[in-house]
């Protein structure tokens, strides 16, 4: 593995490179950040494998004296470690990666050959959008007024409900930390990228439905199996029918490619051959 520090609009961007062999295939999550791959990236020894730190997450600093989290703005930070690598690419985008790759494939086309935007959090694709965006308000008001065991404690619920929030979501009582096994003790910060308002741009974001169909990348939707009438599982089958396209299943849920280190282990093994597959 080679890691390079790439300066670009007011942010130092940490990028690693990992084997050589074939197109580059770049891996990318949001607020995920390199670390989260390495079991992914391990089903291929065969391919140059290219992951990154997003601003102001893991090794990557910025100084453009903002916190929030905006796809436009990561596009062009993929955008520029894709040019100092050498593309194209072939992109693989977990959660709020996948927004920022479909940012990605509107702004700058000629970058990536195929995307597999995995489980893009996409409220407005949504017919419950109002419903949907109130709930994830629901988590992030949790996490200011209580701390990070209350928000998420509330995010997992939200993100766990199946099909559409409805009245009877709304009913149900504040989530308990300790039924998740956190503590509900508040350490008084608010900068977590998950729960804090950093990353509404993400789920407010609103895809570019004709500057995709008219890049020449083939922008394919995933969706985790384990995941279909989840928030994430159905905001992969909307943008899917956005762009017209049936939504490509893979195994287990929306951290799939993971192992165990970050909690709830995915399948790895078995999401790395089906990735394999879909690049073709």
């Amino acid at each position: 593995m080679a890691t390079h520090v790439l300066e670009t609009d007011n942010a130092a961007i940490t990028y690693d490179v990992h084997g050589e062999g074939g197109r580059p295939l770049m891996m990318i999550g949001q607020p995920m950040d390199a670390s989260g791959f390495v079991a992914l990236r391990a089903q291929f020894p065969d391919r140059t494998v290219i992951t990154y730190d997003p601003r102001g997450l893991g090794r990557s600093t910025r100084s453009d004296g903002r916190t929030d989290n905006s796809p436009e703005t990561q596009a062009g930070d993929v955008h520029a470690v894709i040019g100092a690598v050498g593309g194209p690419v072939d992109l693989f985008a977990s959660s709020g990666g996948a927004v920022t790759a479909l940012e990605l494939v509107a702004a700058y086309p000629d970058d990536v050959v195929t995307l597999v935007a995995h489980e893009p959090p996409l409220i407005d694709v949504l017919p419950d959008a109002e419903a949907a965006r109130r709930a994830r308000d629901g988590f992030i008001d949790a996490y200011y007024a209580k701390g990070s065991g209350a928000g998420m404690a509330q995010f997992l619920v939200m993100s766990s409900w199946q099909g559409e929030y409805t009245d009877e979501y709304f009913a149900l009582p504040p989530a308990d930390p300790a039924q998740f096994g956190m503590p509900a003790d508040d350490d008084g910060k608010r900068d977590d990228p998950l729960l804090s308002r950093r990353s509404l741009a993400i789920t407010d974001y609103q895809p570019r439905v004709d500057a995709l169909a008219a890049a020449p990348t083939r922008v394919i939707i995933a969706v985790g199996e384990e995941s279909m009438t989840v928030f994430t599982g159905r905001t992969a089958f909307a943008t899917a029918k956005l762009l017209g396209q049936d939504a490509t299943v893979f195994p287990s849920h929306h951290g799939g490619f993971l192992d165990g280190t970050f909690g709830y282990a995915g399948k790895p093994e078995e999401f790395g051959v089906r990735l394999r597959e879909v690049l073709g």
